[in-house]
């Protein structure tokens, strides 16, 4: 069997790393980012959620996307059923601004009731743990002025710490970080081609 030239490893290694990177990533807490895109204010979620530690609280018909910054309130997605839970932990506003209903909304709904309603989670009717949830919002022909948010970012948590037991709202352009799993991956794909290149020079100099 002819045997891969030595040359060919350090690639193949780096190869297998950064493939790594993108499929051994843990599933990621949902997340709402509000950001300003020309004349719109455009609100774009995706994650999953993990129930445990949260109390169901009954049903509520949802007719569709909009904010209250002042009460805490954000809720995304498409008109539909959507099962309430309280326990959540958190800031009970985001800003001063009033209740504005969103001009489109679609996707999976999600949101955060008001506070003067306990500010429960909305998810979903039927709605399992670990699911995966996207969805979108736009105002049209406003700012985060006008619409009364303060740019930041904000978290909810519940539970134990578990993870997907908090969701985050990002106001502008802040980040969200990943926990170090992305830079723990590429540090130690780094640090092993390091090392087999150092390697390598002793490899060529043997006998076959």
């Amino acid at each position: 069997m002819k045997v891969l030239p030595k040359k060919l490893l350090p690639l193949i290694l780096f190869g297998i790393a950064v493939t790594l990177l993108f499929f051994v990533q843990p599933a990621q807490a949902f997340t709402i980012k509000l950001e300003q895109v020309g004349t719109n204010v455009v609100a774009n979620g995706s994650g999953a959620i993990n129930l445990t530690g949260l109390t169901p609280a009954g049903g509520a018909a949802i007719g569709g996307g909009g904010i209250e910054a002042s009460a805490g309130q954000i809720i995304t997605g498409s008109p539909g059923s959507a099962t309430a839970y309280t326990g959540l932990n958190g800031p009970t506003s985001f800003g001063s601004g009033g209740l504005f209903n969103a001009s489109t909304s679609s996707g999976d709904l999600f949101g955060r009731f008001p506070t003067q309603f306990g500010g429960p989670l909305l998810v979903p009717f039927l709605y399992t743990s670990g699911d995966p949830l996207t969805n979108s919002m736009t105002f049209d022909n406003a700012t985060f002025a006008s619409l009364g948010v303060t740019p930041g970012t904000y978290e909810w948590t519940w539970g134990t710490g578990l993870r997907n037991q908090n969701f985050t709202l990002i106001i502008g352009g802040a980040g969200v970080p990943d926990g170090g799993s992305t830079v723990s991956l590429l540090g130690f794909a780094l640090l092993g081609l390091a090392a087999l290149r150092r390697k390598l020079p002793l490899l060529r100099g043997r006998k076959s």
